[in-house]
């Protein structure tokens, strides 16, 4: 690891304090405290992944799947969010540097998206839109947002790309432009204000608007940018499940080595059942994490030496991705479980990690149906071919 890489990831972990003293703020406010935000942009965590050629740190992704591991053993939605935004800035690799400078360069610095697509018309110089999109994670701290949209031609047709597929657009706009809705009231990641946005009748113009993910409009060389920002977002969102199941974990071993129970005269370190749960769950945790940055490496050094991602690369990081989510989830239920009583306390942060790891399992970069594509290529059949985008 570079010292530049290690340098982020420490920084990250120095968060610790400050995200433990706001982790209840954030929970009952269901966003990000002013404080932690003002750290995460002096900290540069927001420009990571942005080019070097506008400012940002366009850093290797393990890099920042380390920072995010660390921000997640102290407040997962802290690092739902930084996860989000962060990868959001993906998209400046697609923009003219001076759009992509509007945007990063005006504080916070920070663009946020939703989850869901819409449509939009084309007019001359850009795009008009009228919709209301979902999902739109850390869009409470950004100053621009983000929507991803289906171009509707004056013929009233839907553009399409070169292979014939609808072409999914991602337009920009400042959040200044946008109706929010307020619709985040859910169990876990409670503080990353996934809210609702609209707009009515606005017109973006084309400059600040991008085929995302496509290679014929990407203005970037670097090895980052042939990774896409969905395969991003799953790898992200691995590494704070890794980083929430670290926690869960270590309070739970925490915890035992200091708890004796009504029906034991010795402590909960010497029941053979906590031993086991805590050696189990250790190897898990250890092998799940091992297998995500180790997917993850192979295919980093072939991109670095020029390769492209290949369907094996893309079909190995989705299902390390995926795997690791649910690797994680199960150790934090284990670890929950064994601290008993004790877990049920919101003092004791238990509660929050076991909703948060569980609203993390839920998304869709966590769901089943990865496992089947990966069983169907392994078959020689064609699979879901988004499972797989670039």
């Amino acid at each position: 690891m570079s010292a530049a890489a290690a340098d982020a990831i420490a920084r990250a972990r120095a968060l610790a304090p400050l995200l433990a003293a706001e982790a209840e703020e954030i929970e009952r406010s269901r966003r990000l405290t002013p404080k932690v935000v003002a750290a995460l942009v002096e900290g540069g965590f927001y420009r990571l992944l942005l080019p070097k050629s506008v400012g940002g740190g366009e850093a290797a992704p393990a890099v920042f799947l380390g920072v995010l591991e660390e921000i997640a053993k102290a407040d997962a939605s802290t690092a739902w969010c930084l996860g989000q935004c962060g990868v959001c800035a993906m998209v400046a690799a697609y923009l003219d540097p001076a759009a992509a400078r509007e945007i990063f360069d005006a504080a916070p610095g920070i663009l946020a998206w939703g989850a869901t697509a819409g449509e939009a018309r084309a007019v001359p110089g850009g795009y008009r839109a009228t919709w209301r999109w979902s999902f739109a994670s850390g869009c409470r701290q950004a100053g621009w947002i983000g929507a991803h949209v289906q171009i509707i031609e004056d013929s009233g047709k839907k553009r399409l790309k070169r292979d014939g597929k609808p072409a999914l657009r991602t337009i920009l706009f400042p959040v200044s432009s946008a109706r929010f809705y307020d619709v985040w009231d859910v169990v876990g990641l409670k503080g990353t204000g996934t809210d609702d946005y609209s707009v009515d009748d606005l017109f973006v113009p084309e400059r600040f608007s991008a085929l995302r993910d496509d290679a014929g409009e990407r203005r970037e060389t670097g090895a980052l940018y042939k990774v896409s920002t969905s395969m991003m977002f799953g790898l992200g969102f691995a590494a704070i499940a890794l980083g929430v199941a670290r926690a869960t974990l270590d309070a739970a071993i925490e915890t035992a080595r200091g708890k004796t129970s009504r029906d034991l005269k010795t402590g909960m370190r010497h029941n053979n059942v906590v031993q086991a749960t805590v050696g189990r769950g250790e190897a898990k945790l250890r092998g799940a994490r091992a297998y995500l940055y180790a997917a993850l490496g192979e295919a980093w050094a072939d991109l670095e030496a020029g390769k492209p991602l290949t369907v094996d690369h893309r079909l190995a990081l989705r299902l390390a991705a995926t795997w690791t989510i649910h690797q994680a989830a199960e150790v934090a239920d284990a670890a929950y479980h064994m601290a008993g009583a004790t877990a049920i306390f919101r003092a004791n942060a238990f509660e929050r990690r076991f909703r948060d790891i569980h609203a993390i399992a839920q998304q869709i970069q966590a769901r089943d149906i990865h496992y089947e594509s990966v069983g169907q290529v392994m078959l020689g059949l064609d699979p879901d071919a988004s499972v797989f985008a670039t």
